[in-house]
């Protein structure tokens, strides 16, 4: 019943701390093992496609559970169910932000840029043992992370995906084939295609409008860009969503590293930060509508992406060319976010030694695997602000 796919949702959602790869650990406890909705082949299946698209992982993959359970009203109400709490605490932190003034304010603000450096850290040394297992994708990421700490156009994010993939069918080609079982959704094929015409569409439009002034339509075309290009979900949305919305001069980068930070602390998808940046955005509207069109527009592409691809996934799936792809885009993927690391947040959260020794105690904790996320959150804010009220009374 839809009802029952919201509440389900809704739940994981105000439950589901840890980042998108604690998230699909979750998914598979409740719809395999605990509610039988999927079987195990199922889960790995729609796990395959929702690591081969840009967009958000965890989301796209609730997202076609819904859809499989409940049709067009399930997918959409899994998707509300399991991304408003955490839209909701992050809208929340958008309108307090102004008003957190003071010297414990500003600690636990710089608290949350260390938190950022440790979590991108961690994610990123994650991704480098899964993504880049080998000297090729070790080439295609270093690349990336050369072309992009040499600065230049927006677009070069886009131009580094897409030659990850080029380069991908030649340095790749070893790679396993993907899986390609059937999933049984209500649309078929003709549908999946108009989806993909208009996620193109979508694409093309914002391409042309994102680089405008603030408003609502150069906010809802940088976001979709957002969504649209990030492979790999989670940390790697950073340096898309730093290049639209710090380099544009549409909000500071001290609170941008500061939402970034307070998105690992909340439940739920990490895209949710959509809802603070759209809500600080100058965009002359109400911070809601900012907050609203801003989110709306970073998950669209990932879903609407998904529920064409699963009509047609069975045949992709098959192709040679597909695995080395797929395979050098995410190679790529790592140099982007290794340059977000190390030329905006190491700089933007780590000033001295101390910063420095509470990042590297973050990030001990977090890669213990033995201390839940929320404690690593409240360790290095804590400590933070411990450490500068000593300097302070010196």
């Amino acid at each position: 019943m839809p009802s029952g796919i919201f509440t389900t949702f809704l739940r994981l959602g105000l439950t589901s701390f840890g980042g998108p790869i604690a998230h699909l650990g979750y998914f598979r406890e409740e719809f395999v093992v605990r509610r039988a909705w999927l079987s195990e082949a199922g889960f790995a299946q729609l796990l395959a496609i929702a690591q081969a698209l840009p967009g958000p992982a965890s989301s796209q993959l609730g997202f076609a559970v819904g859809l499989l359970r409940g049709g067009w009203a399930g997918g959409l109400l899994a998707f509300i169910g399991f991304t408003l709490p955490s839209a909701l605490l992050l809208f929340g932190l958008a309108l307090l932000a102004p008003r957190l003034e003071g010297p414990t304010a500003f600690a636990v603000l710089h608290g949350l840029k260390l938190v950022a450096v440790v979590v991108v850290a961690h994610g990123l040394a994650g991704m480098i043992r899964s993504l880049v297992p080998d000297l090729s994708r070790a080439l295609l990421a270093g690349l990336a992370l050369v072309v992009m700490l040499a600065g230049g156009p927006a677009w070069r994010q886009l131009a580094m995906i897409a030659a990850g993939g080029l380069l991908g069918l030649w340095l790749c080609r070893g790679v396993p084939r993907l899986p390609a079982e059937e999933l049984a959704v209500g649309h078929g094929r003709r549908i999946a295609w108009m989806l993909l015409a208009l996620f193109g569409v979508g694409l093309v439009l914002a391409l042309l409008v994102a680089d405008g002034p603030a408003s609502l339509a150069s906010l809802a075309a940088a976001f979709y860009e957002a969504g649209a290009l990030v492979f790999g979900g989670g940390h790697v949305v950073l340096p898309l969503l730093e290049q639209s919305t710090v380099a544009t001069d549409w909000i500071g980068g001290q609170d941008f590293l500061a939402g970034y930070g307070a998105a690992q602390a909340v439940p739920g998808p990490m895209f949710s930060l959509a809802a603070y940046l759209g809500a600080l955005v100058p965009t002359g509207q109400l911070p809601a509508a900012g907050a609203a069109v801003a989110l709306l527009a970073i998950f669209l592409p990932g879903l609407l992406l998904m529920a064409a691809l699963l009509p047609l996934w069975s045949r992709l799936a098959r192709q040679s060319w597909a695995p080395p792809v797929i395979a050098g885009i995410n190679a790529a993927v790592v140099g982007l976010l290794a340059a977000a690391f190390l030329g905006v947040v190491l700089p933007a959260g780590v000033h001295g030694g101390g910063d420095a020794a509470v990042a590297l105690i973050g990030l001990a904790l977090l890669a213990s695997g033995r201390v839940n996320v929320l404690w690593v959150v409240a360790t290095v804010v804590a400590t933070t602000v411990v450490l500068q009220a000593s300097s302070a009374s010196l």
